[in-house]
């Protein structure tokens, strides 16, 4: 049978861990076998910045940083599983990605 390969990435941790814990009961509702969510090493990504425009005035910078959240989660490809997944509603700050590896 061929496995759905489920990656979730977003900057928002908290909307990562409520879609994988959809996906996560969708699968035990239906009884198919699934692995995961599985956390990925998590991205960081830093700028820094002055924070006065022209090169005048003390040496102050501000610092922004971003975080980029991964999980992943491995089930059987069952169709019923896989429509049902398909109807849940995620937020604009997830981005899901479905591989089916045969």
């Amino acid at each position: 049978m061929s496995k759905a390969v489920i990656k979730l990435v977003s900057t928002v941790a908290k909307d990562v861990v409520s879609i994988a814990d959809q996906i996560k009961t969708i699968a035990n509702t239906i009884n198919v076998k699934s692995e995961g969510p599985i956390p990925l090493p998590t991205k960081t990504i830093s700028q820094t910045t002055r924070k006065t425009p022209c090169g005048d005035g003390s040496h102050t910078y501000e610092r922004w940083e971003m975080r980029i959240h991964k999980r992943l989660i491995i089930i059987d490809g069952s169709e019923p599983a896989l429509r049902q997944i398909m109807r849940i509603k995620v937020p604009d700050t997830v981005h899901i990605e479905i591989s089916l590896a045969g």
